[in-house]
């Protein structure tokens, strides 16, 4: 609470203090769908998580309708969940419950939740039409960087279940991300515009550290799990431009 509280501070305070002709600032409250995917057929998305963006959006026009955006906020309750159907020592980093390291060991078909937190920075460009009564439709891809804030997790192997695991040890710290939105400024005076609209958010590193053990046939030794674990969202793009 204390960190969103000296956060909300720190953006109200740079809104207050943007004069800028060409600058716009506002604030989103978006919620979003996201789940994970992997790049190996053993390891299946398998869930999703309802989260939030909340933060801080900021314009720089340097045409009419053509603008640079960027801003800082938060993605909470990002991830999703996997199903890894080889048995194996997961999250080998955290500190696990031992019934729970003794399931996955000897059990396949494990669920593997993942519940993230992440400060975002990203950087777009948005592309505007001419207004249409009170209404511009707009278009903006966009880039971007993550850092992982917080991160805990739920198992769930053959009706064993361990939940809000702290996984901070076993989540990488950085996310790179692309994007694209689209959607609607609703002018409600000279000055303000209500946002809406739809997106989707692609991270391309693996949000996985991939120390963890897999156990390919109940003869084998294990071996390293190296699938990239990459989350995807849906956003709705709520949100308010001054």
């Amino acid at each position: 609470m204390k960190k969103i509280v000296a956060f909300t501070a720190f953006l109200t305070l740079l809104l207050t203090a943007a004069q800028a002709q060409n600058v716009r600032f506002g604030f989103q409250l978006s919620p979003a769908f996201s789940w994970m995917t992997t790049n190996t057929n053993n390891v299946n998305s398998s869930g999703t998580n309802l989260g939030l963006k909340l933060g801080m959006i900021g314009e720089y026009y340097f045409q009419e309708n053509y603008a640079v955006t960027s801003g800082i906020g938060f993605f909470f309750n990002t991830g999703g969940t996997l199903l890894h159907e080889r048995r194996g020592d997961f999250w080998v980093n955290s500190e696990l419950p031992e019934s729970c390291r003794a399931a996955t060991k000897n059990e396949t078909m494990t669920k593997l939740k993942y519940n993230l937190q992440y400060v975002e920075i990203p950087i777009g460009l948005k592309m505007r039409t001419r207004e249409f009564g009170y209404i511009r439709y707009f278009i903006e891809p966009h880039l971007g960087l993550g850092f992982r804030t917080q991160a805990t997790g739920d198992i769930t192997s053959q009706g064993e279940a361990c939940q809000d695991i702290n996984i901070r040890s076993d989540v990488n710290l950085l996310n790179l991300f692309w994007g694209i939105n689209a959607g609607i400024e609703y002018s409600v005076s000279e000055s303000t515009s209500l946002v809406g609209g739809a997106g989707l958010q692609f991270g391309f590193l693996d949000a996985s550290k991939d120390d963890d053990e897999v156990y390919p046939t109940s003869l084998n030794e294990p071996v390293v799990e190296d699938s990239r674990g990459l989350i995807r969202a849906f956003v709705i793009k709520l949100g308010v431009i001054f």
